[in-house]
């Protein structure tokens, strides 16, 4: 099979049918929420069976600083999080959350980034798979043995600077809610508003209803209304930001969906809106 090239997506049925079959992709739990009860309380209280959690603050961002809430993970401390939890650079991955993949989709970048070429996200998550029929459980498994060593750079990044020059010369995209885009709230960081030239693209409406992906096409239109001719342009001149770079994953997971190749700002708008020297707009 050509990895390179399939969905990075996974249906429910098609991952039991997997496990049934006798393959044997490492599962990960990556359930977080921001203020929200820790995900590791959850995955206690009923996973997918071999899964094995990872905890999103401690595993895949190093602690809050000036690079912003979720700073990309040092590769060594990522790597080894992965060893234990049974990655290998052979083995098919596949990861999940509750439901709508915000959490899941950093999992998913961060090993893509990482090197990794066989990483799927389960779509529609815990929610998907219970509704589907399928079984949870509270058994912890053993430690995982892999291997996979990071190799950071196989996805591209920007900067501050360079998505402040992306605003003006390509395209970004906010992942924000709306109403944190137009600075009329700012529950987290230090400043509402958002970076000048950048254009609002909530990831809630990348999912339906269900919490699964809309399809393609649906995508590209979105994104296509939001930025007229972004799939026609390179990974050099789009990139996504949200926050802290987690629903921005989120963002690029659907615009690869969608046919686009898009750069992540890490940093996102932790790290701008703590730095006075950087510009703030806001809409009314």
């Amino acid at each position: 099979m050509d990895h390179s090239t399939r969905s990075p997506l996974i249906e429910a049925d098609h991952l039991a049918a997997a496990l049934a079959d006798g393959q044997r992709p490492v599962l990960l739990d990556i359930r977080w929420a921001l203020g929200g009860p820790p995900g590791a309380e959850e995955y206690a209280k009923g996973h997918l069976p071999g899964a094995h959690f990872l905890d999103l603050d401690r595993d895949l961002a190093d602690p809050p600083g000036p690079r912003g809430r979720h700073p990309l993970p040092d590769p060594d401390r990522l790597g080894a999080a992965l060893r234990r939890a049974g990655v290998s650079a052979d083995r098919d991955v596949v990861v999940y959350d509750a439901g709508p993949a915000t959490s899941a989709a950093r999992a998913w970048w961060l090993l893509r980034w990482a090197g990794h070429r066989r990483v799927r996200v389960l779509n529609g998550g815990l929610a998907a798979w219970t509704a589907a029929g399928h079984p949870v459980t509270t058994e912890l498994p053993e430690p995982g043995v892999g291997d996979f060593v990071p190799q950071p750079g196989a996805l591209p990044v920007v900067d501050a600077d360079q998505a402040a020059e992306l605003a003006r010369t390509g395209v970004l995209l906010d992942a924000r809610a709306g109403e944190r885009y137009r600075g009329e709230v700012e529950p987290v960081d230090p400043k509402a508003g958002h970076i000048p030239g950048a254009l609002s693209a909530p990831t809630t409406e990348n999912v339906g209803p269900d919490a699964r992906f809309l399809p393609a096409e649906e995508l590209a239109a979105r994104f296509e209304r939001i930025a007229p001719g972004v799939t026609e342009l390179t990974d050099r001149q789009v990139a996504v930001y949200c926050g802290s770079g987690v629903t921005a994953s989120h963002q690029l997971l659907a615009l690869e969906l969608a046919g686009v190749t898009a750069a992540l700002y890490p940093g996102s708008w932790s790290e701008w809106s703590a730095d006075p020297t950087r510009e703030v707009a806001t809409q009314s």
